[in-house]
């Protein structure tokens, strides 16, 4: 297990920095509702889906709002990725270590 965790870990964060930029399967499963809802029978949120909506808007207001909205998805890419980084020197450290 010590050996394959780096490989696992970095294939948890690129499956997770995929599912944080897949746009297009959410646009037809998702059917972008902007409100919460508990009930999976029902449409729900997204911020890709709202990120898209609002670029393709003819509304100035709403395309800083998808540029905010681009900029916390690829902030959350970002913080996986360092989380992965740093998980992965410290299981390989501990690897050596033992």
């Amino acid at each position: 297990m010590p050996a394959a965790a780096p490989g696992i870990i970095t294939g948890v964060v690129l499956a997770l920095a995929r599912i944080a930029g897949e746009t297009a399967p959410l646009l037809f499963t998702a059917l972008g509702n902007q409100f919460f809802t508990t009930s999976l029978t029902q449409p729900i949120a997204s911020l890709t889906v709202q990120v898209y909506t609002y670029a393709i808007s003819p509304y100035e207001d709403w395309h800083r709002q998808a540029w905010a909205g681009a900029l916390v998805l690829v902030m959350i890419v970002l913080l996986c990725s360092i989380f992965a980084r740093l998980a992965t020197r410290r299981l390989e450290g501990m690897a050596r270590g033992a």
